[in-house]
């Protein structure tokens, strides 16, 4: 007989597996079926559990899809990148799929949260969170004399991010990997990109529209392949 068996779970922390469990079944039918085509009971069968253990642990859809984007951010936000750095490998079609998904389902809940002040005030922590991301950015990267302060250089690398991505929502590969890059890099330190760019003129342009820059898809395939290492 085993003198120390295993210690069994906590109640809160069975109750994190869950919420864990329901936030990856979640981010999986959001983006297949949109936010408002996503049901509570299918998010629940996916994750193994009644659709009583969502009310559980989330007030209403919203609440829930909040806890997906929590559960992104974290993922994408591990730590600050470097533009300059060469972008590597590309993204497999499921992950692509599961990225244009989410975007399109967060444009929806975007449009529901626009009409609901607790939503919207939700909504705007979590877009702050992704501001701060790529003011590390800047911070981290940008030239010696810029005069925007890193949070301003890096709404703006945000705003081409979003931008970016809405341009691909709507059919039009105006920008790809590489061009998205370049973008990037200008923003944060023209004459450092100017050289750099110049260098890299001879590389592969076209392919698909950029939805976001490399380095975020990769960190959403790595989640996406491990949700218990990314955590949520």
């Amino acid at each position: 007989m085993d003198e120390h068996p295993a210690e069994l779970p906590s109640r809160g922390e069975r109750q994190q597996q869950t919420r864990a469990a329901l936030v990856d079944a979640a981010r999986e039918v959001f983006a297949r079926d949109g936010y408002h085509g996503a049901g509570l009971g299918e998010i629940a069968r996916i994750a193994g559990y009644t659709r009583g253990a969502v009310y559980s642990n989330f007030e209403s859809k919203a609440d829930l899809f909040l806890a997906v984007m929590d559960a992104n951010l974290r993922d994408i936000g591990r730590q600050a990148w470097d533009p300059f750095d060469p972008a590597t490998g590309g993204t497999d079609t499921e992950v692509a799929a599961v990225i244009r998904g989410i975007a399109l389902a967060t444009l929806e809940f975007i449009a529901v949260a626009a009409r609901d002040d607790r939503l919207s005030a939700a909504l705007a922590g979590r877009v702050q969170v992704l501001l701060d991301l790529y003011a590390g950015i800047a911070a981290e990267a940008r030239a010696d004399g810029e005069p925007l302060a890193a949070a301003e250089v890096g709404a703006l690398l945000a705003a081409l991010d979003q931008g970016v991505t809405l341009l691909a929502l709507s059919g039009l590969a105006t920008i790809d990997q590489r061009m998205m890059r370049i973008g990037l890099r200008r923003l944060v330190d023209p004459a450092r990109a100017a050289a750099q760019d110049s260098r890299d003129s001879g590389d592969a342009q076209g392919g698909p529209a950029a939805l976001h820059d490399q380095v975020i898809q990769q960190r959403i395939a790595a989640a996406l392949q491990d949700p218990a290492g990314g955590g949520a």
